[in-house]
């Protein structure tokens, strides 16, 4: 048993690349990467429906995101993260007082008694938890197949494969993000835009990047379409004058949009029309988007945020039926001065988070939207001394009006860092590592799922599905996790 690996795509590697040419010193942008050039997809949608990721690069440090709040798994937390006498803050450590404004209250309480808090930063998402809007995944991160610690210590990898190259950044983004580690190029985000490419008026718009590239939009057929917080990238030598003429403007345009006798040549100029036609599109459609609904102020997060939802807003005169976006936030990678930086980024996710959440209401599609958080892995239990160590498994979040809100999705774990047989010890593996006991492939199968991806689908989005569910004889990793 192995990881599996995407294949390579080679004409979608010649448009990429071609990204990297340039005319009149205007190199053209990053919109070219654009192109759907698949035929048929497998569902052709009537409603809408979005996947918006959001990635917190870095590796967000789980325990002080989604805070253990009860007196037992508290206290135990407190004292691994050097907390001060009692339950004041200290070390690492976040004082409980300061955690009861955002604790969460579910429908059904967590057996054992556990009970949960977000970061006193995040009280946005706090509220849209306790009113039903938003869930909680647990422990959740990348795996090949189901793995108990002793498995995963084990020498044995051909029958207990684990995902390569654990604990480095840019391999577990990836991995995260595509199932492969760094060099991957398909994401999942990109394999369920595949599918909806015929759904869609104008494919062009069905896996939409706000954040720059990532191999998550990246899919066989579907490209990711990348705008800015402002909106569509122009040519600019198409858009204004060149060296304030408009006749060189009209040269430039006809030049690089022209049909050529030569393949490669008429190729790029058919990309480059491709990009100037979505440009104006774009730029139209979202012209006609006006919010009420206020996003913060300096919190890139919440400009990217702004964009996806004037995006959705621009749906109809955009011809789009089914569209997955990615934005994110970085700065998580905090070896050190977790306690002085990590409320800042917790409160622009919160806020960001909150605020998309109400502009769907806006527009009348809560129950269309479901955004979610991943990052590169969680972090370590134990403090390192004014932060956190690289980890695996993490705690995420889900926000819409079709998530089954007020509730824990997932096994809540132990709060440990001994290496005993006990079993409060079996959910990680040294330093309070997470071992995750729900993959991403089985998050991602659950959000496909809802986008409309048949289970006969699935395995051709997640290669490491089949190992997961009853299907597989472990229907303790069920397939949907049932947060939708």
């Amino acid at each position: 048993m192995h990881l599996l690996q995407p294949e390579l795509h080679t004409r979608r590697a010649f448009l990429r690349r071609s990204t990297q040419l340039g005319l009149a010193g205007t190199a053209l942008p990053f919109a070219l990467n654009l192109a759907a050039m698949g035929e048929a997809a497998a569902f052709n949608a009537t409603d809408y429906k979005a996947l918006v990721c959001v990635f917190l690069y870095g590796g967000n440090d789980y325990a002080n995101t989604v805070v253990t709040y009860d007196d037992d798994s508290y206290n135990r937390y407190n004292t691994i993260r050097g907390g001060g006498s009692g339950q004041a803050a200290g070390g690492i450590a976040l004082a409980k007082a300061d955690l009861t404004p955002t604790l969460l209250a579910p429908t059904t309480p967590l057996p054992g008694g556990r009970q949960y808090a977000l970061h006193p930063a995040m009280t946005g998402l706090a509220g849209l938890f306790n009113s039903g809007k938003a869930a909680v995944q647990l422990n959740v991160g990348p795996l090949v197949v189901p793995l108990t610690r002793a498995q995963y210590n084990s020498a044995d990898r051909a029958t207990y494969p684990v995902p390569p190259k654990l604990f480095s950044h840019n391999d577990q983004q990836s991995v995260w993000q595509s199932s492969s580690p760094e060099g991957s190029t398909v994401g999942w985000g990109g394999n369920i835009g595949d599918l909806a490419l015929s759904s869609n008026g104008n494919s062009l718009f069905t896996c939409i990047s706000v954040t720059g590239n990532a191999v998550f939009l990246s899919g066989d057929s579907a490209l990711q379409y990348q705008v800015s917080t402002n909106g569509a990238v122009a040519i600019n030598g198409v858009k204004n004058r060149v060296y304030g003429s408009s006749a060189v403007q009209s040269a430039l345009a006809s030049l690089i949009q022209q049909p050529r006798t030569q393949t490669l040549e008429n190729e790029y100029n058919r990309v480059t029309t491709r990009a100037v036609t979505a440009e104006s599109q774009i730029t139209n459609g979202i012209a006609g988007v006006t919010l009420a609904t206020t996003f913060p102020n300096n919190n890139s997060l919440a400009n990217q945020l702004k964009m996806v939802a004037r995006l959705i807003g621009a749906r109809t005169s955009l011809g789009s039926k089914r569209q997955v976006f990615l934005v994110s936030l970085g700065g998580f990678d905090l070896h050190d001065n977790l306690i002085a930086q990590q409320p800042v980024l917790m409160q622009r996710v919160s806020e960001a988070m909150t605020a998309f959440y109400n502009a769907t209401v806006e527009l009348g599609v809560a129950d269309k939207v479901t955004a979610f958080t991943a990052s590169d892995f969680g972090r370590t239990l134990s403090s390192n001394g004014d932060g956190s160590d690289h980890g695996w498994g993490s705690h995420h979040l889900v926000v819409g009006g079709a998530v089954k809100g007020k509730a824990f999705y997932g096994s809540a774990p132990p709060v440990s860092i001994t290496n005993t047989a006990a079993p409060e010890d079996q959910w990680h593996v040294g330093q309070g590592r997470l071992l995750p006991s729900t993959s991403v492939d089985q998050y991602a199968a659950t959000l496909a799922k809802w986008f409309g991806v048949a289970d006969s689908e699935m395995a051709g989005v997640l290669p490491n599905i089949t190992h997961f569910g009853a299907a597989a004889g472990r229907p303790d990793y069920p397939v949907d996790l049932g947060f939708l």
